[in-house]
């Protein structure tokens, strides 16, 4: 089934790109910051693009076809969007019509035969065969394969521009024109002269001639967080407002450029990197604000090398893009946290194609072998273990998906049975009727956990100490219905599967607290001088 979506956002996207070095937001690199208006331009100008291209191309069937009451997915066939394949089943969302299905989109048919729209769809055009895009989306496709910042002048992995693998994703770069600048490294002859780490102290005090990063941070252990994960770590998220009709409102599609350049995630807004406050109302934090606020030394080292369907076995082909040179920079906290999809596939049988134990071992071991030789030395690492999706299933399958809202007719279960019929479910072992797969899923996946807990109990390094910490859902589920919580509340609405953003900040929490108990270690030292960093360089937030 072709995806309409690609087509609408495609043109927009890549006409918001060719003009991005447009919205860069200019930057002192001394102490302060202040933001350019052309990034707001550029976004204003996209949704203007968008809601062009989509009313101008498709409004004029999409509103006929409506007005002849038929349903999405007829709408979708009749436009050819949607397909069934020869030997296929016809895959729906929403009940079939009264009349057979194939007299239905006939009468559809009918309806838009002499189109444009189809010639449209029909023609199967990608929009990077057109000349003056190839290159830029040569570049666009090098940055998200490789994890890295698309716009990055010094080379050095970081970034001023917020999206495309940019500073959302990891610390903002001070000085995009000094490779030795950035996030996390050691301060060069204590930052006498200029912020060489990007976390905002610098120069000398006048009234003892000390350099300031030498009397805040020298013995205060500063550290960094870095994630290796998946689209929870990256904090996947499609709002609820996007596809609800009542929930909609002028404001709604405001943060579309970002999604969209930030690959439909929020790492911004994420439990382990995030440096927004939450939007859920949670109290609790990311794991890197926590860092930061123990010790002010430690603003802006965050980085999250997260990837939507990343597995154990995929890491291999973008774990370079992590940031770490173990003679110039500081140490960090690094959390492997592939929870899901090596268990999660989309086949019919996803069984066969599941991560077995003896796999696991060896990839994770050569993860492990590539970070010994690349963290300082004093780091620390983190194995998460694979959750028991089964709460997915149990919680959310007699509830009506946000499509089906309106007219009660679309459950939770006949959204994961629509997925899995066109083979695009993220988990289908998981999102499933079938109990007996349910089980296995979790089986393998609790298999996969004590491997993962084997390796933290028998491996040594030389350059990081090695931990395990299950991922225990239930847990996370039982704390928040003792505040009043519901555990739907604990899923992402809109694709049923992914931590939300309340689950992700309590999972931070208990992190937090766990390692505090367990490893202290791990977090370093609470600076005694962070009222003094504030005193002089002001509360400079988490970004």
């Amino acid at each position: 089934m072709k995806s309409p979506w690609k087509i609408l956002m495609a043109t927009p996207l890549f006409f918001l790109l060719t003009l991005h070095t447009l919205a860069s937001p200019a930057y002192d690199h001394q102490r302060g910051t202040r933001r350019s208006n052309g990034q707001v331009c550029i976004e204003k100008l996209f949704l203007k693009t968008t809601c062009y291209l989509v009313v101008g191309i498709f409004g004029p069937d999409i509103i006929k076809l409506l007005r002849a009451d038929v349903n999405a997915d007829v709408v979708c066939h009749t436009l050819e969007f949607c397909k069934q394949d020869p030997g296929q089943p016809l895959c729906h969302l929403y009940p079939l019509p009264k009349e057979t299905w194939k007299l239905t989109l006939e009468k559809a048919r009918q309806i838009v035969k002499k189109s444009p729209t189809l010639t449209y769809s029909r023609s199967g055009s990608a929009i990077c065969s057109l000349p003056f895009l190839a290159k830029i989306c040569q570049r666009i496709k090098s940055a998200i394969q490789n994890s890295l910042p698309f716009k990055d002048v010094d080379s050095d992995k970081y970034s001023v521009f917020p999206t495309l693998r940019g500073s959302h994703w990891r610390g903002r770069d001070c000085n995009d024109s000094n490779k030795m600048a950035y996030p996390g490294r050691r301060p060069d002859n204590w930052d006498t002269h200029q912020d060489s780490n990007c976390n905002g102290i610098w120069g000398v005090d006048p009234k003892d001639g000390i350099p300031y990063e030498k009397k805040f941070c020298e013995g205060s252990q500063p550290r960094g967080i870095i994630l290796l994960g998946d689209s929870a770590g990256a904090h996947f998220h499609i709002p609820l407002d996007w596809i609800t009709a009542s929930q909609m409102s002028l404001k709604s599609f405001f943060s579309l450029p970002t999604a969209l350049t930030n690959e439909l995630d929020w790492p911004q807004l994420s439990g382990a990197t995030g440096f927004l406050d939450s939007t859920s109302g949670v109290k609790e934090n990311s794991i890197y604000l926590r860092l930061r606020k123990r010790n002010h030394c430690n603003h802006r080292d965050y980085q999250n090398i997260s990837r939507n369907g990343a597995s154990s076995q995929s890491l291999e082909r973008f774990i370079e893009s992590l940031s770490r040179n173990q003679l110039l920079d500081q140490p960090a906290i690094v959390i492997y946290a592939m929870i899901g999809n090596d268990v999660c596939k989309r086949k019919i049988d996803p069984v066969p194609d599941m991560t077995t134990p003896e796999k696991l071992y060896s990839k994770v071991m050569q993860t492990l072998q590539y970070l010994d030789s690349h963290l300082p030395n004093g780091s620390h690492v983190i194995l998460y273990g694979l959750p028991d999706g089964t709460f997915l299933w149990d919680n959310l399958h007699s509830r009506y998906h946000p499509l089906g809202q309106l007219n009660k007719d679309v459950t939770y279960a006949h959204f994961y049975s629509f997925l899995n019929c066109l083979q695009v479910s993220p988990c289908h072992g998981w999102m499933s009727s079938n109990k007996t797969l349910r089980t296995l899923t979790s089986e393998r996946a609790e298999q996969l956990s004590n491997t993962l807990k084997k390796i933290a109990t028998s491996q040594k390094f030389t350059n990081f100490n090695l931990f395990y910490m299950d991922f225990d859902f239930q847990e996370i589920m039982e704390e928040w219905q003792r505040v009043g919580g519901q555990p739907w509340q604990l899923i992402e609405p809109v694709d049923g599967f992914h931590p939300s953003e309340v689950a992700l900040q309590l999972l931070a929490d208990r992190f937090w607290k766990k390692v505090q108990l367990q490893w202290p270690q791990v977090l370093g030292k609470e600076n005694p001088f962070n009222p003094q960093i504030e005193q002089v360089f002001g509360d400079q937030g988490g970004h």
